[in-house]
């Protein structure tokens, strides 16, 4: 079951970050921030790795990443082996991303949707689950170890 769900980003995720962290913890998930803890601009990799490096380690079950577009905390997170991030802007695309994909980091663009939309896409992708069989062979096929 999932549980533990570390949660970062950049700037232009702030707001949602801190929405969702707030959303998550009334629903029963043990929630860490990674940061940023302002407004004030960040290099997201500063944010990101710490982020990745937990999961890898197996202190959480799941991260979230939001900045602007996505794509930079996606780029960053996919450079850990461990790690296998989805930008999503939908909830077909967080249930798709988890069921064969098994991905354990979500990227979510903040500039691209609506924070009701976010939570959906969150939501969805915390409770889907890896379908394994023939999408394992492919996952496993992923590392470049």
């Amino acid at each position: 079951m999932i549980k533990r769900i570390a949660i970062g980003g950049d700037h232009a995720g702030f707001s949602f970050k801190e929405k969702l962290i707030e959303k998550l913890s009334i629903d029963g998930f043990d929630v860490k921030d990674f940061g940023p803890y302002t407004e004030a601009s960040v290099d997201y990799p500063d944010h990101v790795h710490p982020l990745c490096d937990a999961i890898e380690k197996c202190e959480f079950d799941l991260g979230i990443l939001i900045c602007g577009s996505g794509n930079g905390v996606a780029i960053t997170a996919n450079k850990h082996q461990g790690i296998r991030a989805a930008l999503c802007w939908n909830e077909d695309l967080a249930a798709l991303a988890r069921q064969h994909n098994n991905a354990n980091v979500l990227a979510i663009p903040a500039r691209f949707v609506e924070y009701q939309l976010a939570e959906k896409i969150v939501m969805t992708f915390l409770n889907s689950g890896f379908e394994g069989g023939r999408h394992q062979v492919r996952v496993d096929k992923i590392s470049c170890k």
